[in-house]
């Protein structure tokens, strides 16, 4: 099971350095922190997840998504 998680964290973190699309990196590191929070429940410790998930795939993902629109959202290479 967290050889799994492990291995899908990996090819995710892929997925967003190679997004050309910044919109999309946000959405693929925002999906690499949920499963960030499940690793972390996983290991017994419910408030780090608990932290993880809402810091991590809440507010960052929020911030970052505000941040894109109000600048350049392509990436020109």
């Amino acid at each position: 099971m967290i050889e799994m998680l492990l291995l899908v964290q990996a090819i995710i973190c892929l997925f967003a350095l190679q997004a050309k699309d910044l919109l999309n990196a946000v959405i693929f590191l925002s999906i690499f922190s949920l499963l960030n929070a499940l690793f972390f429940f996983y290991l017994h410790a419910p408030d780090v997840a608990l932290t993880e998930a809402a810091v991590g795939a809440g507010i960052s993902t929020f911030i970052f998504v505000w941040i894109i629109y109000k600048t350049d959202r392509h990436d020109d290479l």
